[in-house]
């Protein structure tokens, strides 16, 4: 079968974590959907597939359970399963920045995807790709600053070693698929830096919605499913 493969998370107070896994679990335990979904205080996180019926029947659930809004969801296919097996997790965050105290209900501004190539054009801006090394190596956007990050809990020391409040006035943050540009925008929010930008959906919603020849990025996108990698053509094929 064609499965569809949708990319989600939403920033949002979860009060019991352990009760909306096993709510998942009965729901979808005996259904084709596969992939993993991260569960903690602070929100969701997962990429999941299976058939379009399956994953609108999650999206209608995640929707009335916590709010996500199906505007907001990264979708692509493939013809051979991208996962093996179905995983709900319970963890203390969904995106780990490790001894910092962060509130990533409020981030940065968001950037549509088709207002993203101007904002990154303007010399003021600082553009900073979030994502580890080996992501960076393969593909990123013309100008970035790709910091050497092993973690993404390194990025706090980049910040605090590497930039100054006063001096980089405008920063513009993106990643795979948004959630870590967005909880580094409030990092930095927090770090005093004043005007930061991140891009809306990440990498994966701007190869979605812009053209191949009017785009500002080089490269593959490394995505952690069995594809490896995506760029324009493989969104391309699907419009």
């Amino acid at each position: 079968m064609t499965y569809t493969i949708a990319a989600f998370y939403r920033f949002v107070r979860v009060s019991e974590p352990a009760d909306l896994k096993d709510q998942m679990l009965s729901l979808f335990r005996e259904s084709d959907l596969l992939g993993t979904m991260l569960i903690a205080p602070e929100g969701i996180n997962g990429t999941m597939a299976g058939s379009a019926a399956t994953i609108d029947r999650l999206l209608d659930t995640l929707s009335a359970y916590i709010g996500l809004d199906r505007s907001e969801v990264k979708f692509s296919t493939s013809e051979e399963s991208p996962f093996q097996r179905l995983k709900f997790k319970v963890k203390s965050e969904i995106i780990t920045f490790r001894n910092v105290s962060i509130d990533p209900t409020k981030p940065g501004q968001y950037v549509e995807p088709r207002q993203w190539d101007a904002l990154i054009s303007d010399p003021e801006v600082l553009v900073l790709d979030t994502r580890n090394t080996y992501e960076t190596e393969i593909g990123t956007f013309n100008g970035a600053v790709t910091p050497p990050l092993d973690t993404f809990s390194d990025f706090v020391t980049y910040v605090r070693e590497n930039l100054d409040a006063e001096k980089h006035r405008k920063v513009a943050m993106f990643c795979t698929g948004g959630i870590r540009c967005e909880k580094a925008s409030a990092f930095m929010l927090q770090e005093g830096f004043e005007e930061v930008y991140h891009l809306r959906g990440g990498i994966l919603r701007y190869l979605e919605q812009m053209p191949k020849e009017e785009s500002k990025w080089r490269g593959g996108c490394y995505v952690f499913d069995e594809r490896i990698s995506v760029d324009h053509d493989t969104f391309e094929a699907e419009r």
